[in-house]
């Protein structure tokens, strides 16, 4: 008996510690967030103490005057996310529904699973080499064609890039609720004499639409911080962007071209101060998308 109750002690205590190791690793996560958000509020001070409110309406950006605004770069931000996003939903939704519906298992599901994760592990860069030789000469053939500018970079080619980025994302949520679905919902349309089409468009999608706009908005998540590639594609411009084939610069992009040669606090701070406000409406996107996940799943 004796050694049996120091064995149960020993698993007790051993369980205990695994237990406590789990929780330190949990908090270790979430003081690392709390330590980048902070890092960036206080580095961010002289800016906000400088420009105030105007850095967000303020269309001027003139690093030699310490004349910063932030529109353009806002602008260029949400244009080209939400260009990505609109282009790449009907593939997503497709793509989702293929799998979920009509291919759920065997070679081919897994050779459309593993090319759609293979999309999510190609890096930044390489969608931007890509853009450079393949997307920009098309661009600019389609610009000569309207009577554009033909720059071949701009805002279009950047979303372009973008929304085959972020297809993997929602892809793999979309396809997961798709398929969390109960199938007695799907029986009884059948037994009803419903068609695949009909089930699809007044069920499944019905049933399933706040699982999908959780991908959707965990996919924009995704597009609003892309750096590299919208870097190489976008133009660099600094001016307000007129149209979707225009020059741009996203927030991202801004940081990464200039932070390196950034000089002055308030120059640093500005640049900080987006990467802050990047920082925080990415997280509430997120947190959000989270939140109708754990809804849907309930």
């Amino acid at each position: 008996m004796p050694d049996v109750n120091r064995e149960e002690r020993g698993l007790q205590l051993k369980e205990k510690a695994f237990k406590n190791t789990l929780v330190i690793f949990a908090l270790l996560s979430v003081v690392v967030l709390l330590a980048i958000f902070i890092t960036l509020l206080f580095s961010s001070m002289p800016s906000l103490k400088a420009l105030g409110i105007s850095f967000f309406y303020n269309k001027d950006w003139d690093p030699v005057a310490d004349n910063f605004g932030a529109l353009p770069f806002l602008l260029g931000t949400l244009i080209t996310s939400f260009l990505a996003l609109i282009i790449s939903t009907p593939f997503s939704i497709a793509i989702a529904l293929f799998l979920g519906e009509y291919y759920k298992k065997g070679i081919m599901a897994e050779i459309f699973k593993n090319m759609i994760d293979l999309l999510a592990g190609i890096p930044s860069v390489i969608y931007g080499f890509w853009g450079l030789f393949v997307l920009v000469p098309l661009v600019r053939s389609l610009e000569m064609k309207l009577g554009v500018a033909p720059y071949g970079v701009g805002i279009f080619t950047a979303s372009l890039v973008l929304s085959i980025m972020i297809l993997p994302y929602s892809v793999s949520l979309s396809r997961q609720v798709i398929s969390m679905m109960p199938g007695h919902l799907k029986e009884a349309a059948y037994s009803l004499g419903a068609t695949r089409l009909e089930v699809i468009t007044k069920i499944t999608i019905p049933y399933t639409r706040s699982g999908l706009f959780a991908g959707l908005l965990l996919a924009l998540g995704r597009a609003l911080g892309e750096t590299m590639a919208v870097t190489m594609l976008i133009g660099n411009s600094h001016i307000l962007p007129t149209g979707i084939f225009s020059a741009g610069n996203t927030m991202a992009s801004v940081i990464a071209n200039e932070f390196s040669e950034a000089t002055g606090t308030v120059y640093t701070s500005a640049l900080i101060e987006m990467g802050l406000f990047l920082f925080v409406v990415v997280t509430v996107i997120n947190i959000i998308g989270k939140q109708v996940i754990k809804r849907f799943t309930a």
